[in-house]
């Protein structure tokens, strides 16, 4: 019995390309049971994790279980070949090459992982809101995403294998200086239109006043923004100047607040001014989609008595708050008619007196 332990023990110390057998055999263990184990998870929790994530509200669970399934599980199986082969005492080539094997298959996966979740949120979070022609915008974006993720890890991976990078980066920033400066203005329409596509201060088919010009959105580009204005000619803006401006959008109002005066002569009897507030409510409240907020007598003004009314329309329309306003318009002009109320209008009135008229005295 000890003569073959004695001969086992012999056979596990030979040496096989500077490493005993016993090595090669933990190795292979190490490796063997990392990979039992891998799979034993994979079939048992990853399932159950599945079905737990299944009857939760949230996507971001099902999200992390599938990445980690497809860019995981694979970076486990290489961890666990390297700790196996990690004892053993390899060549400087084969130990080189274990270690940039290591590296580049990390870098893979994790921009692989960045790419999807970096989607994941921007479909999540953006595309569900945003109108079909916006969300097709959006995605066309993605290449680009994917190429600038791409190329942040081409330079982490490069400087991790000893590259020079910082010195290349220099090099090209000396020609990416003066390349900036000619196409500031473009890089900054473009980086306005992204803030256009996330941030949505408007959307084609809203109407909106910007300064002097106002029109309804036709058209949102990667350097300029097409408006069609009232007047029927094309209103062209670059991005930068719209993000950059205070603008008005009517489309997302919900309701519009008027504010309107009208005036009656100063021979309007006290009756009659006081029926005048009990009128106009009537006629708003007789008008479908418009809501009265006050009706006051304001002021004395110059040639007439001052009323002052406020309205809300039920809609952000305005050729709907125009007819509104006409329906208004009409009933005040035959309520008032038909209570021989007068709208005033700039008049002047010369009132003489004979108290010190001295041809009166004369006469008398």
């Amino acid at each position: 019995m000890s003569d073959t332990f004695e001969i086992i023990h012999g056979f596990l110390l030979t040496k096989f390309l500077d490493n005993s057998i016993k090595d090669y055999v933990i190795s292979i263990a190490i490796i063997v049971l990392g990979i039992a184990v891998i799979r034993f998870i994979k079939k048992t929790a990853m399932s159950r994790l599945k079905t737990w994530a299944e009857k939760t509200k949230t996507d971001y669970d099902d999200f992390f279980i599938y990445v980690g399934e497809k860019n995981l599980i694979p970076l486990c199986y290489f961890g666990v070949v390297y700790i196996g082969i990690r004892g053993l005492s390899l060549h400087p080539v084969i130990g080189k090459t274990i270690r940039i094997s290591g590296i580049t298959i990390f870098t893979y996966l994790a921009v692989k992982f960045l790419i999807a979740f970096v989607e994941f949120v921007m479909k999540k979070h953006w595309l569900k809101n945003l109108e079909p022609a916006s969300s097709t915008k959006v995605e066309k974006t993605f290449p680009a995403i994917r190429i600038s993720i791409w190329i942040l890890g081409t330079v982490f991976l490069l400087d991790n294998l000893g590259f020079q990078i910082s010195t290349v980066i220099a090099t090209l920033g000396i020609g990416g200086v003066a390349v900036a400066l000619a196409a500031q203005a473009i890089l900054k329409d473009l980086f306005s239109y992204f803030a256009i596509l996330f941030d949505r201060p408007f959307e084609p088919g809203d109407f909106i006043i910007i300064g002097d010009f106002m029109g309804t959105i036709e058209h949102v580009g990667i350097k300029t923004t097409r408006i069609r204005s009232l007047s029927g000619e094309q209103l062209v803006f670059s991005n930068s100047d719209l993000t950059d401006s205070r603008i008005r959008n009517y489309k997302r109002m919900a309701r519009r607040r008027v504010v309107f005066k009208i005036g009656v002569t100063y021979q309007t009897t006290q009756e009659q001014v006081e029926s005048i507030p009990g009128i106009i409510k009537s006629i708003i409240d007789s008008i479908e989609m418009a809501t009265l907020d006050r009706v006051h007598f304001a002021s004395f003004g110059d040639f007439s008595l001052v009323f002052e009314i406020v309205y809300y329309v039920e809609s952000s329309e305005y050729n709907i708050y125009m007819d509104i306003q006409q329906q208004i318009n009409f009933k005040l002009k035959h309520e008032f008619e038909a209570r021989s109320i007068e709208f005033a209008y700039p008049t002047q009135s010369l009132f003489l007196t004979h108290a010190n008229n001295p041809l009166k005295e004369a006469v008398s």
